[in-house]
């Protein structure tokens, strides 16, 4: 009797599990999960990492019950907040984006840097504004942070922050992958092409001085700058190609802490980098330059001692052709490697004081399309 008995009851149970196996009628997706799912596909259907900071900020004010939504994103070195996305609703409901600079020593960012250093989201209530702080957050390491801001609270909103962060940690890492050069973590040639192609084909109107958008060159001059290192050939055939990487991992560094956070830098390739200085005139673009290149000679690299850069840079104006513009960066270079190496040298200037011609558009030896 208690073996039928525990027969039925198997093969009732057995019943049951394939009951729960067994695909469920179909019913309408509902009007919220379709926008969710739509969002999703919209914020990741980009290639462009500036793209993507705005549609995540888009997407999330506009299914979040918030005003305005910010994205802080932290500098691959930890220390400082690279760029802030604001997306704010006005006073017809309708959404605009706005990216900046963050000010460093605004004390607004203060629950920003607390919620990223504690990896942790949390919500606060300031007079009758309702704010809510979620980590964006990839291998123990935290990327950034989201702030919803709303005069009501927020609690509704938390799942859905972070889902949308966690989405974004995950698809920012793949873009950066595809689009840094693995050694140094600055941009690669890949890269560098495709903001030659937003530069020339695809001016923007004039911005806030508080609006930056990486590439962009706006209304303002922009310089690119090409530099390698001397002598490099001699620096790995003599203390091999460990040190050599060294150097350049450490003149990634020292690129960084000598232009501004507006300037786009780039590893080319090899030994040689490029620069695009975006909102400098002549002078101010050479005197960032030079004081790049007196910084590396004065820095004393581990085992190898003194290493020096020679610089070749030219403007790069509304209408050129971007291999115009890399070859008259590319023969200043070669002026500045056949005159004594360690030198700063513009096209223009060059050109203003005859040491080299004038020419009609032409290409130089690197291809870029």
């Amino acid at each position: 009797m208690s073996v039928a008995y525990d027969i039925v009851a198997q093969e009732a149970a057995s019943a049951r599990a394939l009951s729960a196996l067994a695909p469920a009628p179909r019913s309408p997706m509902a009007p919220a999960q379709a926008r969710l799912l739509a969002s999703v596909a919209a914020f990741t259907h980009h290639r462009d990492i500036d793209a993507l900071d705005h549609s995540l900020a888009l997407s999330l004010a506009e299914l979040a019950p918030a005003c305005a939504v910010v994205l802080c994103k932290r500098a691959a070195d930890g220390r400082r907040l690279e760029s802030l996305v604001r997306c704010a609703a006005d006073a017809q409901g309708v959404f605009s984006l706005h990216a900046g600079e963050p000010d460093a020593d605004d004390p607004a960012l203060d629950p920003v840097w607390r919620c990223m250093d504690q990896q942790q989201s949390f919500a606060e209530t300031l007079a009758d504004e309702h704010r809510l702080y979620v980590p964006i957050l990839h291998e123990g390491r935290a990327l950034g942070a989201l702030q919803l801001e709303s005069d009501t609270p927020l609690d509704g909103a938390h799942a859905l922050a972070e889902g949308f962060a966690r989405i974004y940690a995950n698809y920012i890492t793949l873009l950066n992958e595809s689009e840094r050069d693995k050694l140094t973590g600055l941009y690669n040639r890949r890269t560098f092409e495709r903001h030659l192609q937003r530069l020339f084909h695809h001016p923007v109107p004039a911005r806030a001085p508080d609006e930056r958008r990486a590439g962009y060159a706006g209304p303002d001059n922009v310089w690119l700058a090409i530099f390698d290192i001397d002598h490099f050939k001699r620096i790995n055939d003599t203390y091999g190609h460990i040190y050599g990487d060294e150097v350049i991992l450490l003149l990634a560094q020292q690129m960084r802490a000598s232009f501004r956070q507006g300037d786009v830098l780039f590893r080319f390739g090899g030994e040689e980098f490029v620069v695009l200085l975006a909102g400098h005139d002549e002078a101010e673009a050479r005197g960032a330059l030079e004081r790049f290149r007196q910084r590396v000679a004065s820095y004393l690299f581990p085992q190898v001692g003194h290493v020096t850069v020679s610089v070749g840079y030219a403007l790069a104006a509304m209408g050129d052709y971007p291999e115009t513009v890399i070859d008259r960066a590319d023969k200043a270079l070669y002026f500045a490697k056949e005159h004594g190496r360690n030198r700063t040298h513009g096209y223009e200037e060059l050109v203003r004081r005859g040491a080299l011609a004038a020419e009609p558009v032409s290409t130089g030896s690197i291809d870029l399309f």
